[in-house]
């Protein structure tokens, strides 16, 4: 039996999922959960962006990535593939000064390495986004609503492939992360009150990897 989702039940008394308890009290996360996680995005620099903070957030919370979200901005060129794969030895050294950010020579590498191999995937793929929408889940291989797991046949997929090309902090959990706020699932919970709001979103939107 999978385990599943409740909801936590914040001051304004609109349910959400049981992860915003998390930062019980703040705004700004709830306003994530509320207006970005899990709606579907297409525009490649926001794609970019969330690979690479998916990455420095591994071993951390998402609400400590969130909470330093602009000063990444700053420090990382606003995540734009192709100012940021240009950044060399000097730009990490600089990072590494950055207490805005998280100062982990192995992510800020990472990342930046990262950058020239989606400049290199946007060369074959047309866009960043089309290749990642070509890895959606069929409907049928979605998590049942209230499942709670932490990879999938999706995730795995996304995740072999993109170690093939070279990417780096890339594993099937950081992946499913990635999937379920970008849009590619539906993991709100039952009863959250974004929940159809994201099905809604999804239902209206083009994939990118229909052409």
């Amino acid at each position: 039996m999978t385990p599943q989702q409740t909801l936590y039940l914040p001051a304004d008394g609109w349910p959400r999922c049981r992860w915003c308890a998390a930062a019980a009290g703040d705004a700004a996360y709830l306003h994530y959960h509320d207006t970005e996680w899990g709606f579907p995005v297409a525009d490649d620099r926001r794609l970019f962006e969330k690979l690479c903070l998916e990455g420095f957030q591994s071993g951390l919370s998402w609400r400590t990535i969130l909470n330093k979200r602009e000063a990444f901005r700053a420090a990382f060129a606003n995540f734009e593939i192709e100012r940021m794969s240009r950044f060399g030895p000097a730009d990490v050294e600089r990072l590494l000064q950055d207490a805005g950010i998280v100062r982990h020579r192995g992510k800020i590498e990472a990342v930046i390495h990262n950058a020239s191999r989606a400049r290199e995937l946007v060369a074959e793929q047309g866009s960043l986004s089309r290749y990642i929408w070509g890895f959606e889940p069929s409907h049928h291989a979605e998590p049942l609503p209230g499942e709670i797991v932490t990879e999938s046949d999706a995730s795995r997929a996304l995740s072999k492939d993109l170690k093939k090309r070279g990417w780096k902090f890339v594993g099937p959990t950081t992946m499913y992360a990635f999937l379920q706020s970008m849009g590619l699932i539906n993991d709100h919970a039952p009863g959250c009150i974004t929940r159809e709001k994201v099905a809604t979103a999804r239902a209206a939107f083009r994939s990118p990897a229909a052409g």
